[in-house]
């Protein structure tokens, strides 16, 4: 059922189930991100047969369909969303979450159904302990309602969640320049270093370096770089954290040094930026 936010006197239609039994989804007006975290599922969605075994997630649309065929001492959860909660934004100060045009589009094409994106999501090894850590923290924020952003931080951990299982389901390869890519999608909220990139890609420093530049036109630690702004502008947009908050989530130390980046990058600086896109969203 929808949340009511006691801080601001309004519901937001999300929810989070601790222990999902998978007769209620997928939910006809939502989208819902599930994690099997112990024993497995076989079900048939949207006419194909499935199995996923824990460690595994499903994102589904409110237009699929699931029979469920036999569950396997099976332990799930699952967090579910109206499409209007990726238009909800903060406009201005007085102007509190409303409905606009200015809408969330990481993670879309999972929900998207074509040969590439069937609802099952591809998942290393390696991805699923941040992605988990991330989902626990966003369940625990739905009921604990910390304080008056707490659906601010909702939209964050949702914002890292699908934007890390959008790019590890666009990998079709696992070349040194992939692997390095997975351990940046998942790690860039840390601290990373370039041994760090070569470790992960088992190549050295020159090699990484040449084929990050063949494939993305910047070094590896560029790419690092450019991916935590990107991050950064969507925390922007659709969050009203604070540009310190901001800076720690996407693994820049100092916010000082986050707005000196981003403002080189962008050609503008990140509460401009913000302004500009919540301002222009008005006029859609």
């Amino acid at each position: 059922m929808p949340q009511f936010d006691r801080h601001k006197n309004r519901t937001v239609d999300i929810d989070f189930v601790t222990v999902e039994n998978f007769q209620d989804i997928p939910d006809k007006e939502r989208f819902t991100i599930v994690f099997v975290t112990d024993g497995s599922i076989t079900g048939i969605l949207n006419d194909r047969l499935i199995k996923i075994s824990a460690p595994g997630i499903l994102c589904l649309s409110k237009d699929d369909t699931l029979e469920i065929l036999d569950k396997d001492s099976v332990s799930a959860q699952s967090f579910s969303f109206h499409t209007e909660f990726l238009n909800s934004t903060r406009l201005t100060e007085k102007q509190d979450n409303v409905s606009t045009k200015l809408r969330i589009q990481t993670g879309l094409s999972l929900f998207n159904r074509d040969n590439t994106h069937t609802g099952v999501c591809l998942v290393t090894v390696k991805a699923y302990p941040q992605l988990f850590e991330w989902f626990f923290v966003l369940g625990t924020e739905v009921f604990a309602q910390s304080d008056a952003l707490w659906v601010c931080r909702i939209k964050k951990y949702l914002i890292q969640i699908l934007g890390l299982l959008e790019n590890m389901n666009r990998q079709v390869e696992q070349s040194p320049v992939d692997l390095a890519l997975e351990y940046i999608y998942t790690n860039y909220s840390n601290k990373i270093n370039l041994d760090d990139l070569t470790h992960s890609a088992h190549i050295n420093r020159v090699s990484l370096n040449k084929m990050f530049k063949e494939r993305w036109g910047c070094t590896a630690m560029g790419y690092l770089q450019l991916y935590r702004l990107q991050v950064a502008g969507d925390l922007l947009i659709h969050t009203d954290m604070s540009l310190d908050e901001i800076a720690r989530s996407t693994g820049f130390e100092y916010d000082t040094y986050f707005i000196k980046q981003f403002t080189a990058k962008r050609g503008i600086s990140p509460t401009s930026y913000r302004i500009i896109s919540r301002e222009h969203a008005l006029s859609l």
